[in-house]
């Protein structure tokens, strides 16, 4: 049975990465003429980071955090928030990564949900942030990411007894659900560790080399991605985690060989952008050995690794899993959706609607566990504050993954379809109920459907059709743009960027099931593109992340 447990903490990982490579380099940040900061490029060892750490440690510490309490802190991809993430692990202290990107409702929502005691964040958001702290009546505080206080405020609880260990809750990631609000999965160091080591532990074209790789992961370190796989691995290993501000297509192949990246994770959106870009001198210069990418357009596949000299190995996870499976031998499958089969970490099956397993070449829904005697082992501990999703997401002793899958007579798994009512847009996992339930409280709708519409660059964009209320006039085009452009504008103002509807179409009613439930597939016929419906409006050149003054 593969277990992690024995790993600990994360601090304590970071204490014998320290040890045994003081100096290899633990974290980087490539070099971008014009960014706000470290314009130069960041880099710190093993050696450093402890000792940063230990410092950062050392101020919570004295405030009296310590097991119980949770931090949020929306930091931007600053490359410090290591040392504030790995220093509260060292006292017990859950992380509640911000994305940066949420509006106050937004932040309001997580903060309070998740209870934290503390928000940390960069200085250009210190008015949103403090609007939730009045909102949340002082039960937290706000302080300085950027000027950082040698004292922090006393939370207003203590800290629980005890020392952390593997499972102590590291971080409190929330992730979009089916249901409207996000969920917070809680994830322990075993969590973060069973992850790691099960992508050290994979092999074949996947093979690490200890003390040796620098992982290049444009993914923001507020989602799974390159918090849960990329950071824990390179930890464990002795390697080099390497994140930008955000993926930047221009400087991509400038950035692989200036900071010596051995190995790229990314999204299956990224191997489409850089195709699209012209040719440069550093897209044949770089030393990247593989990439691992989550759902690469297999017409794309052979396309990317001939141009790139770059092997993209296809995989499959998600934030509750706590492992990956990947298709990480040869001959690999790459003009199909191929994503591996069940490993020493995991065990999957395909079943059908009442929980029977699906003979081959029968698809169904993708079921995961780590082992029929501890199933949740090295998962996410549950949704907080949510005990019934996370029983409904354990049904049968399997967690229900809600993805599409089939599996082939010789034991591949072929990814179908995503999760229902989930729209995958940029890397970014947006729920249609939230943006439906936002778009519902608009005074002029009555009624709002939200799906995905396919996008050539970004894999999938928001696409909203709307009932108007009675009374309402859209009789003419321009009244129609009109309301259209409000309903962004309502919606950008009120979420992130990313989630507001980049296609708006008008419908005189939306069908409905015998559960008095929209129903969706039928909105559009079996293979018609909705972005062609006539009367569709788009508004995707007004998607643009928010800007703040810095």
């Amino acid at each position: 049975m593969m277990d992690a447990s024995h790993y600990g903490t994360l601090y304590q990982s970071l204490q014998k990465a320290a040890q045994r490579f003081p100096g290899n380099a633990a974290y980087a940040v490539p070099p971008a003429a014009g960014r706000a900061y470290h314009p130069q490029g960041w880099e710190v060892t093993y050696a450093q980071a402890a000792a940063q750490v230990e410092r950062m440690k050392a101020i919570y510490a004295q405030a009296g955090y310590g097991v119980g309490h949770r931090v949020a802190i929306l930091f931007e991809q600053r490359p410090e928030f290591v040392f504030h993430y790995l220093a509260l692990n060292a006292l017990g202290v859950s992380v509640v990564p911000l994305n940066p990107d949420y509006r106050v409702e937004e932040i309001h929502y997580v903060v309070e949900h998740s209870e934290s005691s503390l928000i940390v964040g960069i200085d250009s958001r210190a008015q949103d942030l403090d609007a939730v702290v009045q909102m949340l009546g002082g039960a937290c505080s706000r302080v300085s990411f950027d000027q950082f206080p040698a004292t922090l405020p006393t939370p207003r609880m203590p800290a629980q007894p005890g020392t952390p260990d593997a499972l102590t809750e590291a971080a409190l990631l929330y992730t979009s659900g089916t249901t409207g609000k996000p969920k917070g999965c809680i994830l322990t160091n075993e969590y973060f560790h069973t992850f790691g080591a099960c992508y050290l532990a994979l092999g074949g074209t996947l093979t690490m080399r200890e003390g040796v790789e620098r992982m290049y992961n444009p993914l923001p370190l507020h989602h799974a991605n390159c918090l849960s796989i990329s950071m824990p691995a390179m930890l464990m290993s002795g390697g080099c985690l390497i994140f930008p501000d955000r993926f930047h297509a221009s400087s991509w192949w400038k950035d692989l060989v200036a900071s010596r990246a051995t190995v790229v994770q990314f999204q299956g959106v990224i191997p489409n952008i850089l195709l699209k870009i012209p040719e440069c001198p550093e897209e044949t210069q770089h030393t990247v050995r593989f990439a691992l990418c989550a759902g690469v357009e297999p017409s794309l596949h052979e396309l990317f690794e001939k141009r790139f000299n770059m092997p993209v190995i296809e995989m499959w996870s998600m934030t509750e899993a706590g492992r990956l499976i990947s298709d990480n031998h040869e001959p690999r499958q790459i003009h199909t959706r191929s994503f591996g089969r069940p490993n020493p970490w995991v065990d999957a099956m395909i079943i059908d609607e009442d929980g029977n397993e699906l003979p081959a070449d029968t698809p169904g829904e993708l079921v995961i566990r780590h082992s029929a005697e501890a199933p949740r082992k090295g998962f996410f501990s549950g949704y907080l504050k949510n005990e019934a999703a996370t029983d409904e997401a354990w049904q049968g002793g399997w967690f229900h993954t809600g993805d599409a899958a089939v599996r082939d007579t010789s034991g591949m798994f072929f990814f179908m379809d995503r999760k229902k009512n989930i729209i995958r847009r940029a890397g970014e996992n947006i729920a249609a109920a939230e943006i439906e339930a936002c778009l519902n409280a608009h005074p002029k709708a009555r009624q709002v459907a939200v799906l995905a519409a396919p996008d050539d660059v970004r894999e999938e964009e928001v696409m909203a059709c709307v009932v108007v209320r009675e009374g309402v006039d859209i009789s003419t085009d321009a009244a129609k743009a009109a309301l259209a452009q409000d309903l962004f504008d309502w919606s950008y103002e009120r979420m992130a960027y990313f989630k507001a509807p980049g296609w708006v179409l008008f419908v005189d009613s939306l069908p409905m099931g015998t559960s008095a439930k929209v129903q969706k597939i039928h909105i559009f016929p079996a293979g018609v593109d909705p972005r062609t419906q006539a009367g569709v409006i788009d508004l995707r050149a007004q998607k643009k992340q928010k800007k703040v003054a810095h």
